[in-house]
Parts: C-alpha cells; sequence; structure tokens
C-alpha cells in the first residue's frame, strides 16, 4: 500500500476511534450504528461521495481510498448507518439515472450527511425474487399514486426517504419489464412504518405499507417501466463491499482477545479466519477497482457473508458465558453471534448468488424453474 493509503487509513482509524468513544460501538454498525453527528463529522472529512464525480459535488478519488476508510469505520464499529446507504447506492444511482434537478435537490444533503435513505425493495412474496414484486405506482396526472407493502426494509423508522422499486405497468411476456424506482419522502401521507424485532433482540428492519401515497411524477429516478438493470446496478454495489466482510470484525477482535492463543487448534483457528479476512478484502478491491467480471459481486457476497458466519462461530465457543448471555447493549456478543445467520440471506440469499455465478458467470445451463401455480 503507498504511503499516502497508509497515511488515509491512519487518519480513518484515528476518526473511527473517536467516533467510538464519542458515540459508542456498535455490531455491524452499517445498519445499527446510527448517529446524524458522526455523518457530519464524516462529511467535514470529505468521505461522503468520496468516488463520486465532482460536478456532482463528489472528491472524485479512486474507489480503493473508500473501501479504505470504511473497513477502518466498520471494523471498529463506528456509526455510520445513517448515511451508509445513501453514499454506497441512492448516490450513485441519482448520479447515472437521475435527472439534473434530482442532482440538485437530493445529492447535497447526502454529502453533508443531512439526509438518512432506505430501500424500498424485499416483499414479503418477493424477497430475492425481485422480479415478483407487487407494489404499484400508478400515473395520475402529474403525480404517482403508490400502493403496497415492503418488508426488511432496514433504517425506514429513522430514514428522509425511501428508494422505492415498484412496479408502474402489468406483468408482461417478461418478468423484469415495467419495473421503475420512484424516490418516495418517508414523510408523505399514506406511510406506515412498523418495526421488526428480530430473534436476537434487533429492530432496524421494518415493514413499510403504502396507501394511496402520491408523490409528483418528477420522482421517477430513470426510465419509466425499464428501472430493473438501474437496480441490478444498485445490487453490484450492495453485494460486493466492505461491508460484507467487516460487520462483524469487533466481535472477532473481542473473541481473539478472550480467546486462549496458548492453544495450537486456536491459533491454527484464528489464522484461518484473519486469511479470510485478506482474501475478502482482495475480493471487495477487485468489485472497488473493477476489475472483477460484471455480476461477480454475487460471488463475493458469498464468499464474505459465509466467513462472517465462521467468525460468529468461533466467537461462540471461545467466548463462554459471554456467548450465551445478552448485556443488551449495542455491542452485545450474544446478540451478535445468535444474528449471524442473516449474513447470507440479506442483500440476497447464497442460494440464489450461486445460481447466478452458474448462469451468468459460468455460464452453466439455466436451473429448471417450476412451473406458476
Amino acid at each position: 500500500m503507498s504511503p499516502d493509503l497508509l497515511q488515509l487509513q491512519a487518519r480513518a482509524l484515528a476518526v473511527a476511534k473517536e467516533g467510538v468513544a464519542q458515540f459508542g460501538q456498535s455490531n455491524d454498525s452499517w445498519i445499527n450504528g446510527f448517529s446524524r453527528e458522526f455523518a457530519q463529522i464524516i462529511a467535514a472529512q470529505g468521505w461522503i461521495g468520496m468516488g463520486w464525480p465532482a460536478e456532482c459535488g463528489g472528491r472524485d478519488r479512486p474507489p480503493l481510498e473508500r473501501v479504505i476508510v470504511a473497513e477502518q469505520l466498520i471494523a471498529h464499529g463506528a456509526p455510520v448507518s445513517s448515511y451508509w446507504v445513501a453514499d454506497r447506492q441512492m448516490g450513485p444511482s441519482i448520479i447515472a439515472y437521475g435527472t439534473d434537478d434530482q442532482r440538485e435537490r437530493y445529492l447535497p444533503d447526502i454529502l453533508a450527511g443531512r439526509s438518512m435513505w432506505c430501500i424500498g425493495m424485499s416483499e414479503p412474496n418477493a424477497g430475492s425474487d425481485l422480479a415478483n414484486l407487487s407494489t404499484t405506482a400508478r400515473a395520475h396526472g402529474d403525480r404517482w399514486i403508490i400502493n403496497g407493502q415492503k418488508i426488511w426494509t432496514s433504517g425506514a423508522y429513522l430514514a428522509d426517504f425511501c428508494y422505492l422499486i415498484c412496479r408502474t405497468t402489468p406483468r408482461g411476456p417478461s418478468p423484469h419489464a415495467g419495473i421503475s424506482e420512484i424516490v418516495v419522502p418517508m414523510d408523505t401521507p399514506g406511510i406506515e412504518v412498523r418495526r421488526i424485532r428480530d430473534l436476537a433482540g434487533y429492530s432496524h428492519f421494518c415493514e413499510v405499507f403504502f396507501t394511496d401515497v402520491e408523490v409528483p411524477a418528477s420522482n421517477l429516478v430513470g426510465v419509466e417501466g425499464a428501472a430493473f438493470q438501474q437496480t441490478m446496478k444498485q445490487l453490484e454495489h450492495e453485494r460486493g463491499g466492505i461491508d460484507r466482510l467487516m460487520s462483524n470484525r469487533p466481535l472477532f477482535d473481542r473473541a481473539v482477545a478472550a480467546a486462549d492463543t496458548d492453544d495450537p487448534l486456536v491459533r491454527q483457528r484464528i489464522a484461518r479466519l484473519e486469511s479470510s479476512y485478506r482474501l475478502g478484502r482482495l475480493l471487495v478491491y477487485r468489485e472497488a477497482m473493477r476489475q472483477a467480471p460484471t455480476g461477480f459481486s454475487a460471488a463475493t457476497k458469498c464468499f464474505c457473508t459465509e466467513h462472517e458466519q465462521s467468525v460468529a462461530t468461533f466467537a461462540a465457543s471461545v467466548l463462554g458465558a459471554r456467548a450465551t448471555v445478552t448485556s443488551g447493549r449495542s455491542d452485545d456478543d450474544a446478540r451478535e453471534i445468535c444474528y449471524a445467520p442473516a449474513y447470507t440471506i440479506a442483500g440476497g440469499t447464497s442460494n440464489v448468488l450461486r445460481t447466478l455465478v452458474g448462469e451468468r458467470i459460468l455460464g452453466l445451463p439455466r436451473e429448471p424453474r417450476a412451473p406458476r401455480a
């Protein structure tokens, strides 16, 4: 790593430690660590929109720099969730597909750490099968009228905007046709948010209900009815990022500190996990520098999230009673260990992603589809 990158890494580490000292440490801090104040500190460092083009207010920095900063923040549990999704996905999507008016309206507040976004993607009957979504937006004069339900919408109860994936025309010969992306302010009448408390005790996931929600027609992002590829591009950002590798790194560090390193078998397990961190980091670097094939983020996510589950298994084996008794804190070891099965589900299940790798990267025959009822 060059001296400039090492200096950036050291600065990010210092900011991460200061953020934890001031605002607390969180497991899965890109989901659970909420602090608008810390977001504005990160914005003042110029670390939101690092890779965005300068003409859109970004820093136009190499993608690797963002990964280096993000790794230090997440690996130490700094509270980044209030800006993370907007920086990772929504900003780049609006830059790529939005209008000039949309860029002028939304990007400055994202860059300043002032606005939080959620993604209205999964639905009760269309989890990883995005083409099967049924939430609708019907054109009515100069408005969209939205009806439907989303689920597993992280941070919706705190968000200012929802980047909604919905159907604007009925399903045609291709289930991918007719899908659009629309920006929905979360204070719009007709939106109801219900938090979901999961079995590990976290409640960042939400159900979001839309009942005759009206937004301006100008909130459409990109091409009406042809946004499926836009959404797939979003998922490249979501699946291949450093957050899919470092979510429970704080748990790993605490487990290593508590482990009996005089035991050669324990040392061997630690070495294996550290090696996996390095391999995962290389995969993420390839994604960031666009050296990976299109769609390879599916493989990156599979490797990284399965590694995170291995971290939780290791932690459970060495922490003793701490692995079974919850403290209720945001850096709770027991809750983090219980949460680990979710890593290979959120953002696309591993079985679906392996099918994508086989069909779209390796060129294997398509898996037979079950007939529709």
